[in-house]
């Protein structure tokens, strides 16, 4: 049975955690796998219960955080050596930039015969200035060299990575879209979406518009503030907005929204009659889509949103800028309404019409689920990933053989 060490930057809620964690899971009896961590950061949600509720006993490296640390990552490279040495991998398998950094630098100095890495996202805008968005570029091509096949998660950030950024040459890269559990976000809904609003105070005509994500200057939260404030002023219906999620940007946020005349509430309070709740972190996104009847990305920049595909799986229309890998999840003007990133007008337009229009929601939402279902399943992506990885290690050993 083929070894596969799997290396994840932390045990934190997105679409990361969630594809590795089914890849450990689910790839099993063929491949056995081994899943290593990084750390958390403060503000980030640790989702250690995802691997515990599926029996999975990862190996934590705190030394790999999310930041530079010339001696912290030295302390995490030498650890996953030391892993490597012992379990003897025959694939080493990354995800996200700073395991693709170490992880593969580590499993190349020991001639470990399969590296693979997963682009969950990438960082070539959006996050840093130029001179050091160049270094992160020139570095990745290095890698790249180091790689047996490269993952994107989406048409676009394929085109992306192979034709924008010249990361790798074509036959480099695989397109394997993401694949989740999504059966919760269609079990129980009128249930979760009465204990959601209930939980809330809202009455039924009220229409809620919700946001999920880390509160980072790159999801663009101050866009969805922005456009919400427009609506209230236009429209007469009764909407509630919800920021689901915490981060560096939070007190930012708090400070716009009180800047645009939005009143807000918090998880610490009991009474939430503002139009806006900041709720921070939650495990029950299913409920909350239920309760829910539009959902919101502002991002700057995105690999696969994974609260996209979870808002169709929920039967809920979309509302969200146009960036990464956006339009290969979401059927425009079927299940979501799209607008450019700095396009304020047009998003709070978009974000207006589902407010105003019931029955558009309600054909919207009744498309995502069939799509969703047919294209983003967990079982969908340990099917792609075991023909990938038998491929890899078949031309290996025919090289061997040679």
């Amino acid at each position: 049975m083929p070894k596969v060490l799997r290396i994840l930057n932390r045990l934190s809620v997105g679409g990361p955690l969630l594809n590795a964690v089914y890849l450990t899971k689910y790839m099993s009896p063929e491949f056995e796998t081994l899943l290593m961590a990084g750390g958390n950061e403060e503000h980030e949600k640790d989702a250690g219960f995802v691997t515990t509720h599926l029996g999975i006993h990862p190996v934590l490296i705190p030394e790999m955080g999310r930041s530079i640390s010339p001696l912290s990552d030295y302390h995490a490279y030498r650890k996953i050596k030391k892993i490597i040495e012992e379990f003897k991998p025959d694939i080493v398998h990354t995800h996200a930039a700073k395991p693709g950094v170490l992880g593969r630098t580590a499993a190349y100095s020991m001639k470990v015969p399969v590296i693979v890495h997963t682009y969950h996202g990438h960082v070539f805008h959006s996050y840093f200035n130029r001179i050091k968005t160049k270094m992160i570029i020139r570095a990745e091509r290095s890698l790249a060299k180091k790689t047996d096949a490269i993952i994107a998660i989406s048409n676009q950030q394929l085109r992306e990575l192979e034709n924008d950024f010249q990361i790798a040459p074509h036959e480099k890269f695989r397109m394997i879209p993401l694949g989740l559990d999504l059966k919760k976000f269609q079990s129980d809904c009128a249930e979760k979406r009465k204990k959601f609003r209930n939980e809330f105070n809202i009455t039924e005509n009220t229409v809620v518009i919700t946001i999920t994500g880390r509160l980072v200057a790159v999801k663009n939260h101050q866009l969805f503030l922005e456009a919400f404030a427009q609506v209230l002023k236009k429209t007469q219906k009764k909407i509630k907005a919800f920021i689901v999620g915490d981060g560096d940007t939070r007190k930012f946020l708090e400070q716009k929204a009180s800047d645009l005349g939005i009143h807000y509430s918090t998880e610490k309070d009991t009474l939430h009659e503002p139009a806006l709740v900041f709720t921070s972190w939650r495990n029950d996104i299913d409920v909350i889509n239920a309760g829910s009847d539009i959902i919101a990305l502002t991002s700057l920049n995105e690999g696969t949103p994974v609260s996209l595909i979870e808002a169709q799986a929920s039967d809920k229309p979309i509302v969200s800028t146009r960036v990464g890998g956006v339009e290969d999840i979401v059927l425009e003007n079927e299940t979501a309404l799209l607008s450019g990133s700095g396009d304020i007008n047009k998003f709070s337009e978009n974000m207006l019409r589902l407010v105003e229009d019931d029955d558009l929601r309600k054909r919207m939402g009744e498309k995502g689920a069939d799509f969703v279902m047919n294209h983003f399943s967990y079982q969908r992506l340990v099917s792609d990933m075991k023909n990938l990885y038998f491929d890899l290690l078949e031309k290996k050993n025919a090289v061997l053989q040679k």
